[in-house]
């Protein structure tokens, strides 16, 4: 049952969707889309690392290269064992060949915007401004990425709720992980 309701979700998310959709929406969500993808995945938690490894701050350059090194592979494996498909086409404007669940945009996006955040939480102390701005900036960004996979019926909407929900897990267990082996590095 739960399914059902899950599909009549999805579907009637897609039928709003179709019902906005603009040329001008088209070419800014397309945009949006690319800076959540892969490559600028892997570029954005590279540049990370590298300014993180500058300033000294070889945990946090660990938990960002970590996550996303290990994040994007488990994303893969669940496509691949769930194999959902992704929305018919015309109504996708993406030609792609892989499956639709979770959503590796919105999960990936999620897993730096995470990591990014725990570093801004340890960097910046509490009410400075530019930790709630970087806090906003992240989340929104992620939001953005995710809602652009909708918008463009490269995924159902429930994949992207799973790939966001999967993508902070995913970062948030590199934080226990890597707080857990300090604390026991630090009881030696």
């Amino acid at each position: 049952m739960a399914l059902d309701g899950a599909v009549t979700l999805d579907e009637a998310m897609l039928d709003w969707v179709l019902d906005i959709r603009s040329p001008e929406l088209t070419t800014v969500f397309t945009v949006i889309t690319h800076t959540g993808g892969g490559v600028a995945n892997f570029v954005v938690a590279l540049i990370a690392v590298m300014l993180l490894l500058r300033a000294s701050r070889p945990a946090d350059a660990l938990l960002v290269g970590g996550a996303v090194a290990t994040g994007w592979p488990v994303m893969t494996a669940m496509k691949n064992l769930i194999d959902r498909a992704r929305p018919a086409e015309p109504d996708r404007l993406m030609d792609l060949a892989t499956w639709s669940f979770p959503s590796g945009h919105a999960m990936m996006s999620a897993v730096i915007a995470t990591t990014l955040a725990v570093v801004a939480i340890r960097t910046w102390p509490r009410g400075d401004r530019r930790r709630t701005a970087a806090i906003v900036g992240l989340g929104a960004y992620t939001v953005l990425v995710g809602s652009s996979r909708v918008y463009l019926a490269a995924h159902w909407s429930t994949d992207v709720v799973a790939g966001w929900i999967l993508g902070v897990a995913w970062a948030l267990s590199w934080v226990w992980l890597l707080t857990w082996i300090q604390g026991r590095r630090g009881r030696r």
